[in-house]
């Protein structure tokens, strides 16, 4: 069974551009990453939404309100991945802190853990 799309995009979509909104400044998120703090949607079984989530909220990035900071999320490699806006994308970022190297975000000082990584960050000291 082919999966183009979440079972319920629309619902899919809004649990994503929530997620996101998350992201503090300065952080970055990968596709994957995003897509694994999320509910897996009923009917799709782990192995399924492991290989569609990450394009999943990719659809969701591509499709989200004004208000989302899409810049935020990134590919697993941390490179913004190739389309219209990804100049943009990068500009945003580094206005925010983030130091590209070459074309690449360090995923281990600029990555995102989800809701409560500052809390964890800081219990560190």
């Amino acid at each position: 069974m082919q999966f183009t799309s979440p079972p319920n995009p629309q619902a899919y979509y809004e649990q994503v551009w929530n997620l996101v909104r998350q992201i503090p400044k300065g952080k970055v998120a990968s596709y994957g990453q995003i897509a694994l703090m999320l509910p897996i949607p009923p009917g799709v079984d782990f192995e399924t939404y492991k290989a569609f989530g990450p394009r999943w909220v990719g659809g969701a990035m591509a499709a989200c309100p004004d208000d989302v900071p899409w810049q935020r999320v990134i590919n697993s490699q941390g490179k913004i991945s190739d389309r219209p806006g990804a100049e943009r994308q990068r500009q945003l970022l580094e206005a925010e802190g983030v130091v590209f190297v070459k074309d690449k975000v360090d995923m281990k000082k600029y990555g995102w853990r989800g809701p409560g990584d500052e809390a964890r960050q800081e219990s560190l000291f």
